[in-house]
């Protein structure tokens, strides 16, 4: 065998190594996420953790009773005749969900889908089959570590508070049980 092949052969154990290494990582980045939600849910942690979403420019904070899963942006099928941010339909575990753009509902730019992208699902409690496509997710915040901001200027009628992290970013809590009752939300065709 030569040098080159024994070169290549290492680089591709490298390689596969690494693979499997990162999906290791993000199995158990998941698996304490889960974690933390259902702790969360269940009352036994002290803190008030939301769960940080980045949607368009902003970030979001959402309440764990409401938001759902959060998945992987597969294949979502396009359905004719509706508004530009209702991107389609997805099935996640064989339940059928609405897939909005969010940052478009809102009249921003459309949200470009790439790796860190994930749909995070509206939670059961909230019987309404949908899904909201978000940038990134920025994992559980405590809010009572942030500082609450007056509500001086106006905003949409789904952000309930607006607060202010350590590092000076502005967060806006999305209470999506007020989103489903938005009659432009409501409307998605043409």
């Amino acid at each position: 065998m030569s040098q080159s092949t024994s070169d290549l052969q290492t680089g591709k154990i490298f390689a596969k190594a690494d693979v499997g290494t990162r999906r290791t990582r993000l199995r158990e980045f998941q698996a304490q996420l889960v974690e933390r939600m259902q702790t969360a849910r269940s009352g036994e942690d002290t803190r008030i953790n939301q769960l940080g979403v980045m949607i368009g420019g902003n970030r979001w904070l959402l309440d764990l009773q409401t938001a759902g899963e959060i998945v992987s942006v597969g294949t979502i099928t396009a359905v004719p005749l509706t508004q530009p941010w209702f991107l389609g339909l997805a099935n996640i575990r064989g339940n059928l969900i609405s897939v909005i753009d969010f940052a478009g509902f809102q009249g921003q730019a459309p949200t470009a889908i790439d790796k860190d992208c994930r749909i995070v699902a509206f939670s059961p409690a909230l019987s309404f089959n949908s899904g909201l496509l978000v940038s990134r997710v920025l994992g559980l915040h405590n809010v009572a570590e942030m500082e609450r901001q007056a509500d001086g200027e106006p905003s949409a009628p789904w952000v309930s508070k607006r607060y202010i992290d350590r590092e000076s970013q502005v967060w806006r809590e999305l209470d999506l049980s007020l989103v489903i009752q938005n009659p432009q939300f409501l409307h998605v065709g043409l």
